[in-house]
């Protein structure tokens, strides 16, 4: 799918830095914009996928040490393999 986008009122450092990137590298302006975009994009996934959540940072520390005992007891288990599960 190819998308027309018109752009207006870049501020003036902006449009001389597009311009020189695409001298300097001997491409369009189009595609200097187009690997700009490409690359705002990449970096906001990235931010996605390494966004910390602090939702649950007032529980943190609240256990006891007996609380954590309990659990990890009740969990032990977890850590086991079944050779049957696995035929």
């Amino acid at each position: 799918m190819e998308i027309t986008v018109k752009m207006h009122s870049l501020d003036r450092r902006t449009r001389i830095w597009i311009q020189n990137e695409a001298q300097r590298t001997g491409a369009s302006v189009e595609e200097i914009i187009e690997r700009l975009i490409q690359r705002g994009i990449a970096i906001e996934r990235q931010a996605v996928r390494t966004q910390r959540y602090h939702d649950l940072d007032s529980l943190a520390g609240t256990w006891s040490t007996e609380d954590a005992d309990t659990f990890r007891a009740a969990i032990a288990d977890f850590g086991q393999i079944d050779p049957a599960l696995w035929r």
